[in-house]
């Protein structure tokens, strides 16, 4: 951890050093304004300390990895730098840029540009550092040789407590922390040799306060830490806090800084003292100091403040860094009333304390008049604000400032939160975490009253005036971009709805929300964007907010509050701690993975498609021919996050007999399938720890003929020296026993992005055999049907795919608004987002667009597409096998094709029009029949070279091939 800048000019010079390491500008110019005049002795030493921990290290690290040239041009302009800075302030630096300065200041320029001394400590640096203990002292162990065993010695700057916040409460007038803290890499098993004590430090030369604090059990701290092969069991603490110990020191702070105002003839003001927390850890012979950070969601970012006497409140308050603070504060003004008179709205507070008949007033940043009046005990004060203001205000906090003394913030105190309407849009005032009173202007928000639980479902309540009348729908929205609406039940500003997490309906199926953070707004029907409006929790319900954990079919749901009044539905795997923690991981792959492998085989087949992510593709074939012949051997489906449910022979309609086996993706019943199955069908790589054994037999069916560059030929992979990752495919392609092709060009080009030496089978794809089985438009009818395709519709899949250079940019490049007027009569649009991609808002254009980015099958979608609209997908080569017209619309071709690179000519060698804009594929979708006859040629030459085997007969040559041979 760094010290803060500690002025103006330090901090000038580091933020303008920053820009230049954000914009990418040489080391050499970094260096050069780091070294740039006008710093004192101590500044300069402040800025190389920063520099070397920040831009400049990061500027080697990367290097580092970009091979010996890039390496040495880093070098030669670090070497003269180095040797002007000061060597206190290196032997300061963190270990591992101080190895690295060592290094670079001691060897030869040219053999540590060719050798990979740089290269590792820019990995080590990535990962949690390993330490050792030699005597009473510590040390790092890092993957380079150095002459002086000193310079691995850990200091201040390698040792920062890791902590987090579990519970703040009041129990009694005591206030009580709970949470873990530890010094990473340094195990704690037991509470011997093992403190750890809260302070809380406040201004200046006042004594610190030692909170009494305990060390406690808690196994949840090693569950969550990043370090493989640590304990922290015992780095849980709790730490309690009478405030009498913050009231006698704020009391003799107050009476000196009293003292002082009135030998200056000014009034005594009441003064706010802040506290902030650290905490000091003894661990085996090591002492760290840090900052209390690292609040849990929910109740902890909001806990309750305590008062002591008529307004004077202790509150524990949360920093914008996540720091923890303990305030002392007064109420030295508090509202009393908000009401809307015409144009303007009207506050008026009351200061408690001595007569004030002039001042001044603060919204944010802009002072106006308010008018002061003393009345008993203290001054009434009130002020006017225009509503044309305040209607697209930000959050802006409340001041009065009384001629004479510090501004005050007034506080709410008691008083009721107010919403004004005006219009389609509404003014709050109301009090923020710490009860002082926020103004903002903005859209009409919904807010949450209650939440209640009732077995596996939730019921929100709230309200939500809108004018508009009109149907809405409750938008959960993950971190990673999925949606899933659910309508609201309106009656006048009332609202319900009811959700069941562990059984969300998504395009005809139920399925459970999955893992992470789900934010909720609500929007029309089908919109997205602008449409979509912010849910916020009342806060005078936040106090009875049911926050538990709820545990729903192996899932783990918890209805929160964060960031004081954002609800949010939080959901996870309900996993032991042994699977989930960096420790347990590491077990399981380095001595229960092993050991599994050395026992016998058993005869059965491991599916995984997408890492477990869909019950799709090719292994879904596979596995439902196998079924359909009658194959009663064990079958294990690997499952990701609940990902699905595959069915057995019953529900194939296919009778009893055939129950698949369903293992959690990272439990330890998923290492021991690996380990000991037979058979391995997947469509993609597989897990880092996995190895295929001599005696089974692993099929890879990869997810499709490639049109964009794969494996070794993207260009990150050609880099010297090669990347981690390129090892890691080579160990495992070595470890497939057979590749599956579409046709005789695919394996040439599967065949050398790979590497690999073995068996190809150019069988075609058997997910494909669907598009031209016999039943196919049964099957079509029931997927239409489920996806809610009204009859007679002509269906358009858009299925591009993702961007490596934009994959947070999930924009639909097709303007379907457009499509709409051109097409709406009778036609649909299925969009088809990438799941390597953002997830797209698909804004409905009130039935015309089918947001089926979620849909497990790309195969249905395929099976039920008249027209396909994609880019440089693989769904090319698939859908030709239905003899249905494919048009490419690639407006950024040229951007790709120099970023990712492309094994096709797309202007010789595709099935259909190439487009560039959005107007010309609605054009020609208006007229495809006489589109595409145009190219029927060039189809039909496409579909020889590219799919020649997808004749529905592709699932049947594989199982023979490899299950009954």
């Amino acid at each position: 951890m760094t010290p803060a800048p500690t002025s103006d000019a330090v901090a000038e010079r580091l933020r303008a050093v920053q820009e230049l390491y954000d914009r990418g500008e040489p080391i050499d110019a970094l260096v050069a304004l780091v070294r740039a005049e006008g710093l004192s002795p101590t500044q300069r030493r402040e800025v190389d300390r920063e520099a070397i921990v920040g831009p400049l290290g990061l500027r080697l690290d990367a290097a580092a990895k970009r091979g010996p040239a890039r390496r040495r041009q880093t070098i030669d302009a670090l070497r003269p730098y180095l040797a002007e800075v000061d060597p206190k302030v290196k032997r300061e630096l963190p270990v591992g840029r101080r190895v690295a300065c060592h290094l670079i200041e001691t060897q030869d320029p040219g053999e540590l540009a060719e050798g990979d001394a740089l290269a590792k400590l820019a990995a080590a640096a990535a990962e949690p550092s390993r330490r050792v203990r030699r005597g009473l002292r510590w040390y790092a162990d890092l993957p380079v040789e150095v002459g002086d065993p000193s310079l691995l010695r850990l200091r201040a700057a390698d040792l920062v407590p890791v902590t987090q916040i579990d519970d703040i409460t009041w129990v009694g007038n005591r206030l009580k922390v709970t949470g873990h803290a530890y010094i990473a890499g340094l195990s704690v098993r037991s509470g011997r040799f093992n403190r750890a004590t809260v302070v809380l430090r406040g201004p200046r030369w006042l004594p610190p306060v030692t909170m009494k604090t305990r060390r406690t059990y808690r196994p949840e701290a090693t569950h969550a830490a990043r370090e493989p092969g640590c304990n922290y069991d015992w780095a849980g603490f709790t730490a309690e806090l009478h405030p009498f110990a913050l009231r006698w020191r704020s009391g003799v702070r107050a009476l000196v800084r009293g003292t002082k105002r009135v030998l200056r003839r000014r009034h005594v003001v009441q003064d706010t003292t802040t506290w902030r927390a650290e905490i000091v850890i003894w661990s085996r012979a090591a002492r760290a100091k840090g900052v209390l950070r690292g609040p849990v969601v929910g109740r902890t970012e909001r806990p309750a403040g305590l008062q002591v006497r008529p307004r004077w409140w202790v509150r524990p308050v949360w920093t914008s860094d996540k720091a923890l603070q303990v305030v002392f504060q007064p109420t030295r003004a508090q509202l009393t009333g908000v009401r809307l008179n015409g144009d303007n709205i009207e506050l008026t507070g009351f200061l408690p304390g001595r007569a004030v008949t002039k001042g001044k007033a603060r919204v944010g940043g802009h002072r106006m008049s308010a008018d002061f009046a003393p009345v008993e005990g203290g001054s009434r004060f009130s002020l006017s604000l225009g509503v044309g203001t305040l209607l697209n205000a930000e959050s802006r906090r409340l001041w009065v400032e009384p001629k004479g003394d510090p501004a005050a913030a007034v506080m709410l105190e008691g008083a009721e939160e107010t919403r004004l309407l005006l219009g389609e849009r509404e003014v709050t005032v109301q009090g923020d975490r710490r009860d002082r009173v926020v103004i903002s202007g903005h859209k009409i928000l919904p807010v949450i009253t209650s939440a209640e639980w009732h077995d596996e479902s939730i019921t929100l309540i709230g309200r939500y005036p809108d004018p508009d009348q009109g149907p809405r729908d409750l938008v959960l929205r993950h971190r990673g971009g999925l949606s899933i609406r659910v309508p609201l039940e309106r009656d006048g500003e009332r609202f319900t709805v009811r959700l069941s997490p562990g059984a969300m309906s998504r395009l005809g199926s139920a399925v459970p929300l999955a893992e992470g953070t789900w934010n909720v707004s609500v929007a029309p029907p089908g919109r997205y964007g602008p449409a979509m409006v912010p849910v916020r929790f009342d806060h005078a319900g936040l106090d009875a907010l049911d926050e538990s954990p709820r545990l729903i079919g192996g899932r783990v749901y918890r209805f929160v509050a964060t960031r004081y009044d954002v609800p949010v539905l939080v959901a996870a795997e309900d996993r032991p701690g042994d699977e989930r923690s960096a420790a347990g991981v590491w077990a399981l792959s380095r001595t229960f993975y092993p050991a599994e492998r050395a026992r016998p085989l058993r005869e059965a087949t491991v599916y995984v498609s997408f890492d477990g992510r869909a019950y799709s593709d090719n292994p879904r074939a596979v596995y439902e021919e196998r079924v359909r012949r009658g194959d009663e051997g064990e079958h294990i489906w690997v499952v990701r996050d609940g990902a699905f449910v595959p069915p057995g022979s019953r529900e194939l309609g296919l009778g009893d007999g055939v129950a698949p086996t369903v293992v959690r993706e990272g439990s330890r019943e998923h290492y021991e399938a690996l380990a000991r199955a037979r058979y391995i069908v997947s469509n993609g790589f597989m897990p880092q720890w996995f190895r295929t054994r001599e005696d089974q037999v692993c099929v890879q069916t990869w997810h499709g003929t490639p049109v964009k560059h794969i494996g070794r030929d993207q260009a990150h992979m050609k880099r010297e020296p090669r990347p981690p990752v390129w090892h890691r495919q080579a160990v495992e392609v070595r470890g497939w026993d057979l590749l599956l092709s579409q046709s005789p060009w695919a394996s040439s080009v599967l065949r050398n992005a790979f590497g690999y030496e073995g068996e190809i089978l150019e069988s075609g794809y058997p997910r494909n055999d669907v598009l031209v089985s016999g039943d196919r438009d049964a099957l079509a009818a029931e997927i239409r049907r489920r996806i809610g395709i009204p009859e007679g519709k002509r269906v358009v899949l858009y299925a591009p795919t993702y961007r490596d250079y934009d994959r947070r940019n999930a924009t639909v490049k097709l303007d379907l608004a457009d499509a709409k007027r051109a097409l709406g009569a009778d036609h649909v649009v299925l969009v088809r987002g990438h799941m390597m991609q953002a997830f797209p808002h698909v804004n409905a254009q009130d039935g015309f667009a089918i947001d089926v980015t979620t849909y497990p099958d790309t195969a249905d979608l395929l099976l039920i597409a008249d027209v396909l609209v994609t880019d440089y997908s693989s769904v090319m080569f698939d859908f030709v096998a239905t003899g249905r017209p494919v048009v490419l619309f690639t407006p950024d071709l040229a951007k790709y094709r120099s970023s990712r690179g492309l094994y096709l000519d797309l202007e010789s060698q595709r099935p259909g029009p190439r487009l560039e804009t959005s107007p010309e594929v609605v054009e020609a979708l208006r007229n495809i029949d006489a589109v595409t006859a145009k190219l029927s040629d060039r189809y039909a030459a496409f579909t020889r070279t590219y799919a020649p085997h997808d004749n529905g007969k592709a699932t049947a040559r594989v199982i023979d091939h490899v299950f009954t041979s």
